[in-house]
């Protein structure tokens, strides 16, 4: 069948909208109709080269949620006509990860960036030129095949541009939150950028019981988002932050400071290293450049005082078990997901709702397929990082 689909040709490059060539779902794949696709900020890590993909051409997108059409031999579990949240980890359930208890760091992970299927084939073509699939996904797209394991059924009720958000961004910073920071009941939180990821984050630290919620933000609009979902406090500026958090804790820093910024550098991870307290957590959630990259902090200090980096993919949850979880808070109304998604986008549009996400007008810009576009919630404000 054929698709309409957004492409990168070349990196650094803009996406491309394009008519491809798409398979039928092979053995445990799945054909899916995209409702709804968010704009993830790593998405847009692909156009700039900030992050390597493996193969070009390239179909982004792998945040979604949308409709089974068709299911392969041996899918289980999964009929036509199920409504479904995507996962950009296929996990398998079999390797050492998936049999610990986590599924964000399956095996299969391995193939996010290269583009095949699990059998190292292509389903998507333009032109005779295989077209590589984000996270065996590609929800840039009208339709997609993926691995049965990278839909999670979700009950049909729940609205599809509401439940998009729950394939990248809510499950990465609740987690970052409730299981990389190991945020407790009365601890001082530092969230250091408010998109999508962030404002998750917030509002895990707030279910997480989190007694102060510092949010940093150079923009407005999602300082004012923030202090609406959770945060206590926010600033513009980290430096406050920091001394903020000092000041509640008797000088010692904060609990733990959860970095989801647009592209993470050494600068920041400094400086949330030493808002911290000992033996205090600094969660590095936020993607930056694959070169190695200069960290200026004290080793001594990470010695003596137990300061703890640690990197955290996915919320470091099992999507397959989590996200269910996750809907059941945003029913019981302990996670708000409509004020997230500021704006929806046509397909053709998709460069223009990544200049809006860069000009700092959405927390979640999310693209509508067959729908029109709808108004921004506010007027532009100033560039964001």
């Amino acid at each position: 069948m054929q698709t309409r689909a957004a492409l990168l040709r070349e990196v650094p490059g803009k996406w491309e909208v394009e008519t491809v060539e798409l398979d039928p779902p092979r053995d445990h794949e799945v054909l899916v109709r995209i409702v709804a696709a968010g704009l993830c900020h790593s998405d847009d890590h692909f156009a700039t080269g900030d992050i390597t993909v493996g193969h070009l051409p390239f179909c982004g997108g792998h945040e979604a949620a949308g409709v089974v059409e068709e299911v392969g031999p041996g899918v289980r579990g999964l009929s036509v006509g199920d409504h479904i949240v995507t996962s950009f980890i296929p996990g398998c359930g079999r390797c050492r990860w998936c049999a610990s208890g986590m599924q964000a760091l399956c095996d299969n992970g391995a193939l996010m960036l290269q583009g095949n299927q699990l059998d190292g084939t292509f389903r998507m073509h333009l032109g005779g030129e295989d077209v590589a699939q984000a996270g065996l996904l590609s929800a840039f797209s009208q339709y997609t095949v993926m691995p049965e394991w990278s839909a999670i059924k979700i009950p049909s009720d729940v609205p599809l541009d509401i439940a998009a958000l729950l394939g990248c961004a809510v499950p990465t910073g609740w987690g970052s939150a409730v299981n990389a920071a190991g945020v407790r009941p009365g601890d001082v939180v530092i969230v250091t950028g408010i998109g999508g990821i962030g404002i998750s984050a917030v509002q895990g630290a707030k279910h997480a019981g989190a007694s102060r919620i510092i949010a940093v933000d150079p923009v407005e609009l999602k300082r004012s988002v923030a202090l609406e979902l959770g945060a206590t406090d926010a600033f513009a500026d980290h430096d406050e932050a920091a001394e903020l958090g000092r000041s509640l804790t008797n000088g010692q820093g904060a609990d733990a400071e959860i970095i989801t910024v647009g592209v993470i550098n050494g600068d920041h991870v400094a400086a949330a290293f030493s808002a911290i307290r000992k033996a205090g957590t600094v969660v590095v959630t936020a993607a930056g450049s694959e070169a190695p990259t200069n960290v200026r902090l004290g080793l001594l200090e990470l010695t003596m005082y137990q300061k703890r980096i640690q990197g955290a993919i996915y919320g470091m949850m099992s999507p397959s078990k989590d996200v269910p979880r996750l809907l059941d808070l945003w029913r019981n109304g302990q996670l708000r997901l409509e004020q997230m998604l500021t704006r929806t986008y046509s397909l053709d549009d998709i460069n223009q709702g990544y200049a809006d996400m860069h000009a700092g007008i959405n927390m979640r810009g999310v693209l509508a397929f067959d729908q029109p576009n709808t108004p921004p919630a506010q007027e532009q404000v100033a560039l964001t990082t």
